[in-house]
């Protein structure tokens, strides 16, 4: 395919879903190098853009002019796909998503609590994409389920703490193909899994 132009090039600020791509792709490199790669040949950039993206991702992060974090995701992905409450436990955050085209299937989905702060950021199956089927660990292949599809299929699950904010842990025990089982960790950035484990 022909490659898409430079989202990073010129002086303009940068915004909108390549873009914010790329800043998942950063993070998912540690663990898959090889898929980000097809993911960088898709959308038509390199490595070093990517990263640029990363750092200008970062610095509007950190700056301390920035904007609170929902505030944020609207001015770099324009207005949400879909708006409205989602109850977690006993708490009730307002939910916003954005379609991210490198996983049509997924949205980008950002949990603010009253007043804006967020609690939550990660991707999410689109309501009306079929979920995959989970039945044991061989099913758990990389970048094929999110955080709550692992969690329900091989409950009860436990939330661990990740190395980094856009990072995730569950321990849980399941069956193997070959009819053994076992106990395991699956780990995943930006709400994505990325790999699992044994323990």
């Amino acid at each position: 395919m022909s490659a898409a132009p430079d989202p990073l090039s010129g002086s303009t600020p940068v915004s909108g879903p390549l873009w914010f791509q790329l800043v998942l792709l950063r993070r998912m490199a540690d663990h898959h190098p090889e898929l980000v790669e097809d993911a960088l040949r898709e959308l038509g950039v390199d490595r070093t853009t990517m990263r640029e993206a990363n750092r200008r991702w970062q610095a509007m992060v950190r700056s301390p002019k920035s904007r609170g974090a929902s505030t944020r995701y609207r001015s770099v992905l324009g207005p949400p796909e879909t708006t409205g409450e989602r109850r977690v436990g006993d708490l009730t955050f307002d939910a916003a998503t954005w379609r991210v085209p490198l996983w049509p299937d997924l949205r980008f989905e950002v949990l603010s609590a009253p007043g804006g702060a967020v609690w939550n950021e990660w991707l999410i199956r689109a309501p009306d994409a079929p979920a995959p089927t989970l039945r044991t660990v061989e099913d758990l292949r990389p970048w094929s389920c999110t955080v709550d599809e692992v969690a329900r299929a091989f409950a009860p699950a436990r939330p661990m703490e990740g190395t980094a904010p856009t990072r995730w842990g569950l321990g849980f025990s399941g069956p193997s193909a070959g009819g053994g089982r076992g106990d395991y960790v699956a780990e995943f950035t930006w709400g994505l899994l990325q790999r699992v484990r044994g323990v």
